[in-house]
């Protein structure tokens, strides 16, 4: 280790970061061109070329010309997600964890309970019918 001074290491580690960024950015840079619905397949072409053969400058003038819609694309997508999240958990609370379920067994249970009050169902097919439901 004594040939390879402590600063060296540090320039490595360095340009190990900056190389691991760099590809981060540049996938997110191409899935952002194909992300968006405003470009149509000749300007989506025409920036994945410019993108792959000058890179460094290709991202560069994409971030500028483009970030701001790119970064508008991403929040909107986040809203979208978390929307879908929160409709799902709603979903899911609502029927007792079944899928497709219209209140899942308590509710179910309250409209035996309640067709058994009125009159509608006898004791027998009250209990047959929460022994479907509980099974």
């Amino acid at each position: 280790m004594d040939d390879y001074p402590l600063l060296n290491l540090f320039l490595t580690m360095m340009y190990l970061f900056l190389w691991v960024l760099w590809f981060f950015l540049l996938f997110k840079v191409v899935t952002d061109i194909f992300r968006d619905h405003s470009l149509h397949g000749w300007a989506k072409a025409v920036w994945v070329i410019f993108v792959i053969v000058l890179p460094y400058v290709g991202v560069l003038v994409y971030l500028i010309v483009r970030g701001k819609g790119m970064g508008r694309r991403e929040a909107k997508e986040a809203e979208a997600r978390e929307a879908s999240f929160r409709q799902y958990v709603k979903q899911a609370a609502s029927s007792d964890g079944e899928p497709g379920g219209s209140g899942g067994h308590v509710s179910d249970l309250a409209k035996l309970a309640e067709l058994k009050d009125k009159g509608h169902l006898s004791q027998e097919e009250y209990d047959k019918a929460k022994q479907k439901l509980l099974v």
